[in-house]
């Protein structure tokens, strides 16, 4: 039989699980110092995700702040990076309005890759076996000619093959092969009751 998964612990009753003030963020490196942060921080939010921003100066921005992009990338606004040094993105890709890349570790994206409207990039998490509830991150990629679509989550450590599609709303939380369709479960369109009852006297499940 498989491992198991080891039990967490139950604290004492009444007691939280996690001691957050004892949190250190232990195995985080943010990758530049608290200059570099403050100073992106500032011109993302003012310049960066504002719709104002031309593609190529918002692309010129990413770039001085340490982002490897390739060329004829398109980088619509409001569109949210966390650190753009820990950030590569080759030729030809689409990034669309309001996705989210929260790179704490590196994301890599190929080329050709569309990532649609407010896709979450997650590379960060948390040990729910630690005591400090400290950081389980880990980076993220995307290969060649893969399509996230539109509200789509790709969690820490995982990879997206080549030439993949990634359904809209989906979640993925590990690898997924070349050539792959991953689909979100779907809402069960049913026929208005009248229209049920007239056709079967069958009870409805609740």
């Amino acid at each position: 039989m498989p491992a198991s998964e080891p039990e967490i612990p139950l604290p004492e009753e009444g007691a939280p699980r996690w001691n957050l003030g004892n949190f250190v963020g232990s195995g985080y490196d943010r990758g530049r110092g608290p200059l570099w942060q403050v100073a992106w921080m500032l011109v993302s939010g003012i310049v960066v995700v504002r719709w104002w921003c031309p593609v190529r100066l918002r692309i010129a921005i990413l770039r001085w702040f340490g982002a490897t992009i390739g060329d004829n990338v398109v980088l619509r606004h409001r569109v949210r990076i966390h650190w753009p040094w820990k950030l590569s993105v080759g030729d030809r890709s689409w990034i669309g309005e309001d996705v989210w890349v929260l790179n704490l570790e590196p994301v890599t994206i190929g080329s050709d890759v569309c990532v649609s409207q407010s896709v979450l990039l997650c590379t960060g998490s948390h040990d729910r076996h630690s005591p400090t509830f400290e950081f389980d991150n880990g980076p993220i990629v995307i290969d060649d000619g893969a399509w996230i679509a539109a509200r789509a989550t790709i969690l820490r450590g995982t990879r997206i093959g080549k030439n993949s599609v990634i359904g809209a709303t989906s979640l993925v939380t590990s690898d997924v092969p070349d050539g792959s369709f991953v689909r979100a479960p779907r809402s069960d369109v049913r026929a208005p009751r009248a229209e049920r009852l007239s056709g079967s006297h069958d009870r409805d499940p609740v």
